[in-house]
């Protein structure tokens, strides 16, 4: 029996030669290494696909790859400024409206190429006075008359809106009426609302509110209805 087999083991337990089995420590320091690298490469690819989502989510794939290519953004197309719309009214003949020296500044065509707005002296304006002011609604008719418009009507305000106008005042025309002609009209005062009726004829009823006090001066007028008739482009937009 060898001396390596304890006392009272034999058979099969038994231990011969004289060698013995060598243990060696297991072999932790490599699975740390290789559970380290698979962290790292795990968290890797979790933050490229995140990068991945959020570029989709923003859409800056395309601009980086335009960018990249020195191309121009595809999207970025301003629209165009919408032209004043042409006028349809005919109370009075242009030429004769060109002539009268008291009329305002030509509206002429849009720097867009648009035909012409309206003239004052294409527009019919019958003014009321809805304020308990007396004279008010003929000293406004006589200052847009010398402006250039035609003046229809001039009296106190329907019983429907006869001291019922809080604000400055009403434009009232057909649901026909050119929507340009009110444009022009409210470019001699501020804070007016339209509105309209079955009325049939393209003339525009100007009543006169309890917040009115005076149309603008001619100058300040003047330069509004020029800025209408030519308006400014918007700036196109950029990638």
């Amino acid at each position: 029996m060898s001396m390596l087999t304890p006392p009272g083991m034999g058979g099969k337990y038994r231990v011969t030669g004289a060698a013995y089995p060598r243990m060696s420590r297991p072999r932790r320091r490599r699975k740390i290494v290789f559970a380290v690298l698979g962290s790292v490469l795990a968290l890797a690819l979790l933050g490229y696909g995140a990068l991945q989502l959020i570029d989709v989510f923003r859409g800056d794939n395309g601009d980086k790859r335009n960018a990249v290519a020195g191309k121009h953004c595809p999207t970025a197309s301003a629209k165009p400024a919408v032209p004043a719309k042409v006028a349809n009214v005919a109370s009075a003949p242009a030429a004769e409206a060109e002539s009268d020296p008291n009329a305002g500044p030509n509206p002429g065509p849009a720097a867009s190429g648009a035909p012409a707005l309206p003239q004052p002296g294409q527009i019919t304006v019958n003014v009321y006075n809805a304020t308990p002011r007396a004279g008010l609604a003929k000293a406004v008719g006589d200052e847009l008359h010398a402006r250039g418009f035609v003046i229809g009507h001039v009296g106190n305000a329907p019983a429907d809106f006869d001291k019922k106008v809080p604000g400055p005042g009403i434009l009232l025309g057909s649901p026909k009426t050119d929507k340009a002609a009110y444009s022009v009209l409210a470019t001699q005062l501020d804070g007016t609302t339209q509105q309209t009726d079955t009325r049939e004829g393209a003339e525009i009823d100007l009543i006169l509110g309890d917040s009115f006090k005076e149309l603008k001066p001619k100058a300040d007028a003047d330069a509004a209805l020029a800025v209408l008739a030519n308006p400014v482009p918007a700036p196109a937009a950029t990638c």
